[in-house]
C-alpha cells in the first residue's frame, strides 16, 4: 500500500498537505500553516487526522498547531525548536521513526533556514516533505543557519533517490526560476523555466518537484560547495526581477 498526498493552497503562497497511509486510513497534515483551511480539508475528505508533523517552528508552520490539535485530538510530532510557538507531545531529531500507520517517515536533519528544520521521508513510497529547505529551483533562505549547514542539508537532499517525490511548502518557482536565469542560461533550465511560467500562467501549481529535477536546473544544488552556495545565496538575497 502507498501513501496519499492530498495537497492543496493556504495563506498567500503556502501549500498544505494531508498525507494519508492506505493501509490503515491513518492521516497527518505537514505543518499547520492555516488551520482553517486544514479543518476544512479534512472534512471534504471525510478524513480523521491522527498526526501534526511539523518541520520547523515559523508561525506559518506551526501556528495553526493548537487550533487543529483541539479541533482533530492530533498527536503534535515535532523538534525541539518548535516549542517556542507550540506544545509539542513527541519531539523528534535525525534518524527518528514516525510510523503513520504502516508508512515509515525518517525525520532528516535539515537545518539551515532554522536552526532545527527537519524533513520527513517516506523511503518506500520516495517522497520527501521538505519544508523551506528545498524549493523547486531554489532554496530556504538562512533566518538562523550558516551556508555551510544549509549546503550540508541540500546535499543530503540530493543524495536520495533521483525518482524521490519533493513537496516543498511554498509556490515560490516562478520567481526562483526568474533569479535562476539571471546567473545560468543552460538549456535545460531555460527549458524548465518556460514550462514554470506557462504552469503558473494556467494556475497550475509547480510543486511537487522530483530530486532529479532539481539536481539538473536548481542553481542552490548545481553550486557544487559551500562557499559557492553561499555566493548564490547571498545573490538571491538582493535579487529583484
Amino acid at each position: 500500500m502507498s501513501l496519499v498526498v492530498r495537497q492543496f493552497p493556504c495563506l498567500s503562497d503556502n501549500y498544505g498537505f494531508l498525507i494519508r497511509d492506505e493501509a490503515t486510513g491513518k492521516t497527518a497534515c505537514i505543518d499547520t500553516p492555516d488551520a482553517a483551511a486544514i479543518l476544512k480539508e479534512l472534512d471534504v475528505m471525510g478524513w480523521k487526522l491522527s498526526l501534526i508533523l511539523n518541520t520547523h517552528w515559523h508561525p506559518d508552520h506551526a501556528g495553526g498547531n493548537a487550533e487543529v490539535k483541539a479541533a482533530t485530538g492530533a498527536t503534535i510530532v515535532a523538534p525541539p525548536e518548535v516549542a517556542k510557538i507550540s506544545a509539542i507531545d513527541r519531539v523528534v531529531a535525525d534518524g527518528d521513526v514516525v510510523m503513520l500507520g504502516e508508512t515509515k517517515l525518517e525525520v532528516m536533519d535539515t537545518g539551515g533556514h532554522t536552526l532545527g528544520h527537519i524533513t520527513y521521508f517516506d523511503a518506500e513510497g520516495q517522497i520527501a516533505f521538505v519544508g523551506d529547505t528545498l524549493f523547486a529551483l531554489g532554496c530556504g533562505r538562512l533566518f538562523e543557519g550558516t551556508p555551510e549547514q544549509m549546503w550540508t542539508s541540500l546535499s543530503r537532499l540530493a543524495a536520495l533517490p533521483d525518482e524521490t517525490a519533493v513537496y516543498c511548502a511554498h509556490e515560490y518557482t516562478a520567481s526562483n526560476a526568474r533569479f535562476a536565469l539571471s546567473i545560468d542560461d543552460s538549456p535545460a533550465l531555460t527549458a524548465r523555466a518556460g514550462e514554470v511560467f506557462a504552469a503558473r500562467e494556467r494556475g497550475e501549481p509547480t510543486v511537487p518537484t522530483t530530486i532529479a529535477r532539481e539536481k539538473a536546473t536548481n542553481p542552490f544544488l548545481r553550486a557544487g560547495d559551500a562557499a559557492t552556495f553561499a555566493a548564490v545565496r547571498a545573490a538571491k538575497d538582493v535579487f529583484r526581477g
